[in-house]
């Protein structure tokens, strides 16, 4: 969604593509934390009418989009650590 409005479904299919298959998370995961985030204010959602069947696209808000800039340079700082210790000196026990 940071690229734009997407559908659920759609959001389902751009983490595991994103993820080369390794999140592959069932609707009944993904729908109610669109709602959970629509409801504190960091999603917006309308009806798009436009194809075949009425579908609901999700966007980030003004607010949605701060939280995601800072929750990824807080994560990029936490995988950044976790790779220092994972590829630093090897450890051999005494």
């Amino acid at each position: 969604m940071a690229d734009g409005p997407r559908h659920g479904y759609a959001v389902i299919e751009a983490l595991r593509e994103r993820s080369d298959q390794a999140f592959d998370l069932p609707e009944g995961t993904v729908y109610p934390v669109l709602h959970r985030l629509e409801r504190a204010g960091l999603l917006s959602s309308d009806w798009d009418e436009s194809g075949v069947r009425r579908r609901r696209t999700y966007r980030l808000t003004p607010r949605g989009k701060s939280a995601f800039r800072s929750e990824r340079e807080a994560w990029d700082e936490f995988a950044e650590a976790v790779a220092r210790v994972v590829k630093g000196p090897r450890w051999t026990p005494a």
